[in-house]
């Protein structure tokens, strides 16, 4: 068979692309059987790259290096760039929340493995491919590799420990979401879901408080430091868009868009709060009254990118109001210092006629959206590697720390996804083009990893030190995610969704999360995940270079 490639394919391109496609191919293939409900996905194209190399496979080195470098940049930018518009206000609503057990949990990850590197005598070389096999992280493989070649170390071995530790991995972060939640779970832990899953809360107040009689929606929206969005206005039987000159009355019925943290807060301001429930997925807006329908419009005009929402002036010149913006699956509140960013979905509440002015300003052209914007991407990847190749001093280090190939383009894709359209930078990818470059470039990276280290992967196990990898990669996943399960549990009294979702969120881990939301109701695990994620990618990609750095002086 290697014999059929090398004579059939004498060109060292075409037999690259040839090889690496059909790696591809087979490992996506066996990546959807599941073994015990669980599949490993994308991340068998890396065993399928193995078996290729331990069977005598070879590419070009330039080839294979080209390749692999590319694949992990295109993977770690399109992530950065996708979850930049919704990262900063996850940060601001959960952040720290969440983020603080995600970190320890990685802090005592690397903690245990030099302590495990120190006990057993493994190599720091090769025990930073077993923490990053252990954490399913792949881009911190590649920023591990590159600081190994910099201090003019073989990188082979961390890629041979990423391999055998990979699978173990996957499975111990179930494994262990598994032990919490037999062990340690009550059922309480579990009735304490968001009624929102992006922290949006809707809620009616009867308007009791003197203090704002007669004064306007905009008087006490400046007057007061709470945010909220007054979306429509009982009165007299009447309902109505109340505009910033709009005066509140007594008796007044208002409805309003805020978020739970504030609700309180308003009901001291407003008055009574009614008991209806309006954050059921199920209500109708439309049928609420017939005077005023509620829709959902798309912004795809590039002159509105970047523009404030206040700036537009739709509520004052149309009548209506824009209560939600949805962004990158978060749900976000429409306060008038909102910027606008192409592919937003705002919810339009007003009158037929109005809706549909307010549509010929916004675009709602979702043909529009389908065009690539491929500038940005290419700026970005500019970019993003430039900084990560901008040298980083340290005290205590003797080489300045870099970025490299994978912190560089995520940091620089989650800046332009989220500052880009200030500067009228047109970022928007659809959903489908953002995860086609991701599978694209994260295929790329694990066929070539695994090629380049399946020659000798299967000699590793057999030696004596490969059970002990073993042994040691199972350790760094499972003692970290109860630990730090547990403290999350007990001390800091999340809810179980929200700490199986920031567990597998900072093991980096998705094939966890597809097994905690089949077993867990709501979405809590989810946007734990998504919130968690990408600063856990950034922070792994950073620490391993320091570990490094500091145990091999």
């Amino acid at each position: 068979m290697i014999e059929l490639f090398d004579t059939l394919f004498t060109d060292a391109t075409i037999k690259s692309v040839v090889v690496i496609s059909l790696i591809s191919v087979i490992g996506i293939g066996f990546g959807k059987i599941k073994f015990f409900g669980v599949s490993l996905g994308t991340a068998f194209i890396f065993f399928v790259g193995i078996m290729a190399g331990h069977w005598g496979l070879k590419l070009n080195h330039d080839m294979l290096l080209y390749a692999e470098n590319f694949g992990l940049i295109i993977f770690v930018y399109a992530l950065g760039l996708q979850v930049g518009p919704g990262f900063f206000s996850s940060m601001r609503s959960d952040g720290l929340r969440l983020l603080s057990p995600s970190i320890l949990l990685l802090l005592v990850g690397t903690g245990l493995a030099i302590a495990l590197s120190m006990v057993s005598g493994v190599r720091i070389s090769d025990m930073a491919g077993i923490l990053c096999g252990a954490t399913t992280n792949t881009p911190a493989l590649g920023a591990a590799q590159q600081t190994l070649q910099q201090f003019g170390v073989d990188a082979n071995g961390a890629a041979l420990g990423c391999a055998l530790t990979y699978p173990l991995g996957v499975v111990g972060v179930i494994l262990a979401v598994i032990f919490l939640r037999k062990l340690f779970t009550r059922p309480s832990d579990f009735a304490r879901e968001e009624t929102d899953p992006h922290n949006i809360f809707i809620a009616s107040f009867h308007l009791t408080n003197p203090g704002i009689f007669g004064k306007s929606v905009h008087d006490i929206a400046a007057g007061s430091h709470h945010h909220f969005v007054i979306s429509r206005i009982w009165r007299d039987g009447h309902v109505s868009i109340p505009t910033s000159d709009k005066t509140l009355q007594k008796d007044d019925v208002i409805l309003v868009i805020t978020t739970p943290e504030e609700v309180d807060a308003l009901r001291i301001i407003f008055g009574e709060q009614e008991q209806k429930d309006w954050n059921s997925s199920d209500i109708d807006w439309n049928k609420i009254d017939s005077q005023l329908i509620s829709q959902r419009i798309l912004v795809t005009r590039p002159e509105i990118n970047g523009k404030k929402l206040s700036s537009l002036r739709l509520r004052n010149s149309y009548g209506i109001n824009i209560s939600r913006v949805y962004r990158s699956g978060v749900q976000l509140l429409a306060t008038p210092d909102l910027r606008l960013q192409l592919g937003d979905r705002l919810t339009v509440v007003g009158e037929a006629k109005a809706i549909q002015n307010v549509e010929k300003i916004l675009g709602n052209a979702v043909k529009s959206l389908n065009e690539p914007n491929l500038a940005a991407v290419f700026i970005g990847l500019i970019l993003g590697l430039t900084l990560g190749s901008i040298p980083v001093t340290i005290p205590g280090i003797s080489t300045p720390v870099k970025l490299g190939l994978a912190g560089g383009p995520i940091i620089v894709g989650i800046l332009i996804g989220t500052f880009g359209p200030r500067m009228h930078m047109i970022t928007y990818t659809t959903q489908s083009a953002n995860l086609m470059l991701r599978a694209l470039g994260l295929s790329m990276y694990l066929a070539c990893l695994g090629l380049d280290s399946g020659e000798h992967f299967f000699e590793t196990v057999m030696r004596p030190e490969g059970a002990l990898w073993l042994g040691l990669g199972f350790l760094l996943t499972f003692v970290p995610v109860v630990l730090v399960g547990l403290f999350s549990l007990k001390v800091l009294k999340l809810d179980f969704g929200s700490v199986a979702g920031l567990l597998c969120g900072g093991m980096a881990n998705p094939m966890a999360l597809n097994y905690v939301n089949d077993t867990i109701d709501g979405n809590n695990p989810s946007v734990s995940y998504a919130t968690v994620y990408p600063v856990c990618m950034f922070l792994r990609v950073i620490i391993i270079q320091i570990m490094l750095m500091l145990f091999l002086q």
